[in-house]
C-alpha cells in the first residue's frame, strides 16, 4: 500500500505547486467577483438567508467567500473571496480579492461548496488582513449573526459581534460562537485584477485605484443595500 500511496502524494503536491506558482488568468479573477455578487444577491433574494438592514447599518466592512472540496485524500477545503469596507465617506470600496481555507461550517454531508457572508462591524478587524491573513474566530470573535427570521422580532437585540456569519447551512442558532477557517490576502490576483502594484491596504482604504467596469455592479449592489 505504502508502495502505492508515496507516487500519488507527489504526484498530489506537485500538481498544488504548479497551481500555486501559474498566475490566474484576468478573466478568471473577474468570474470570482462576478460569482461573489452573485452569491450575495442569492441571500438578500431569500428570507430565510438575508442579511437583516439592521445588521447591514452597523457594516464597516463585508466579506463574501465562495469555498469548496478539494484533495480527494486530504479533503481540505479552499475557495477565494472579496472583502469591501466602507469608508468615512459612506461609500463602499473595491471589492478586493481574498483567498480562504479551512472552513467546514455548513457543509452538509455530500455537499460540495459553501457560500458563506461575513459582516464585520469594527473598524480594526478588515485591517487583520493587512497581516497576510487572520482566522474567522480565532484572531476576531465570530457568531452565527440574526437572519431575516430574528430580525422581525422587535424584541431581537442586533449580536454584538466583530463578525457576523451568514451562511446555506441549517441547524445553527443566531449568537453560536464559531471558529470559521481563514481569510488571507491576495495581492498577486489583485495586481492582474486592477492593473496597478497598489496592494490590499492601498486598494481598500484609498481612492487611487479607479473602479474597472467589471466590480461596479458589486460596489452599486452594497451601495444600494448598506448605503
Amino acid at each position: 500500500m505504502k508502495k502505492f500511496l508515496l507516487p500519488i502524494l507527489a504526484a498530489l503536491f506537485s500538481a498544488s505547486a504548479a497551481h500555486l506558482g501559474a498566475a490566474t488568468p484576468r478573466a478568471d479573477l473577474v468570474s470570482r467577483v462576478e460569482s461573489c455578487e452573485a452569491v450575495l444577491q442569492e441571500f438578500q433574494r431569500d428570507p430565510r438567508l438575508a442579511v437583516p438592514a439592521s445588521v447591514l447599518a452597523k457594516a464597516k466592512a463585508i466579506v463574501i467567500v465562495n469555498q469548496f472540496k478539494a484533495g480527494f485524500i486530504f479533503g481540505v477545503k479552499e475557495g477565494y473571496g472579496v472583502v469591501l469596507v466602507k469608508k468615512s465617506s459612506g461609500k463602499w470600496s473595491l471589492p478586493v480579492l481574498i483567498g480562504a481555507g479551512e472552513a467546514s461550517l455548513g457543509l452538509q454531508l455530500g455537499a460540495t461548496s459553501i457560500e458563506t457572508i461575513y459582516i464585520l462591524t469594527d473598524d480594526a478587524t478588515p485591517r487583520l488582513l493587512f497581516n497576510e491573513r487572520f482566522r474567522i474566530g480565532v484572531d476576531a470573535k465570530a457568531v452565527i449573526g440574526p437572519k431575516a427570521a430574528e430580525a422581525v422580532n422587535p424584541d431581537y437585540k442586533v449580536i454584538d459581534s466583530p463578525v457576523l456569519v451568514y451562511t446555506r447551512s441549517a441547524g445553527v442558532f443566531a449568537g453560536a460562537t464559531i471558529k470559521a477557517g481563514y481569510i488571507a490576502r491576495n495581492d498577486e490576483a489583485n495586481f492582474t485584477l486592477y492593473h496597478t502594484q497598489h496592494t490590499l491596504p492601498e486598494l481598500l482604504y484609498s481612492d487611487w485605484v479607479t473602479p474597472n467596469a467589471e466590480v461596479q455592479p458589486l460596489m452599486n449592489l452594497m451601495q444600494k443595500i448598506a448605503p
